[in-house]
């Protein structure tokens, strides 16, 4: 059984999505959320969900979370986590943390590109497509190799709302079934 750990910042809707997803799995299932705000809609979300959520607010105990995740978890899952992923994590965890944007990457990635900042870019570039794309975690911000990409169509300049709300739904249908295919890829190369 893979132990999957789930980092957020905010309210938790992909994380209780894939945490549902692999509830009756025999490949998988969500071991812990990790969120890194007191603030967090994921906390009130958990409360009846049965997984543990471990909240760290200061970063001097990523050394401490860190030996708790290699102690106890084998991939990690990014779901609306806003923070750089320290090098240390990256090098224990290598090829097994995963991230979903909220653009087609490369293009409207990088630092400070995260959510309505996205959308608005978009808008702004009146693009005529845009999606996700679900990647591998490396030192540099939405760099690493691509596992899959989802796309929707947009009528350019579309209000940045309406783009939000296209890519949250690509998100909840996808990242988890990708998340299943890219375990049982990683399970069968073993």
């Amino acid at each position: 059984m893979i132990k999957i750990a789930i980092i957020v910042s905010g309210s938790g809707t992909n994380a209780e999505k894939i945490t549902r997803h692999f509830q009756s799995s025999r490949l998988a299932r969500v071991e812990i959320i990790v969120t890194n705000n007191p603030k967090a809609g994921v906390i009130d979300r958990f409360q009846d969900i049965n997984v543990p959520v471990l909240l760290f607010e200061d970063p001097k105990e990523q050394v401490r979370v860190l030996s708790y995740l290699e102690d106890k978890i084998d991939v990690i899952l990014l779901a609306g986590y806003l923070k750089m992923i320290p090098k240390s994590w990256i090098n224990a965890f290598e090829g097994k943390i995963l991230n979903i944007h909220p653009a087609l990457l490369p293009k409207f990635g990088g630092p400070g590109m995260y959510g309505m900042h996205v959308h608005r870019a978009v808008s702004e570039q009146s693009e005529k497509v845009t999606g996700i794309t679900i990647h591998e975690v490396n030192d540099r911000y939405d760099e690493g190799k691509t596992i899959a990409q989802y796309s929707v169509e947009l009528t350019p300049g579309e209000d940045p709302k309406y783009i939000e709300q296209k890519v949250r739904a690509l998100e909840l249908k996808n990242y988890a079934p990708t998340v299943e295919r890219w375990l049982e890829k990683m399970s069968q190369d073993k």
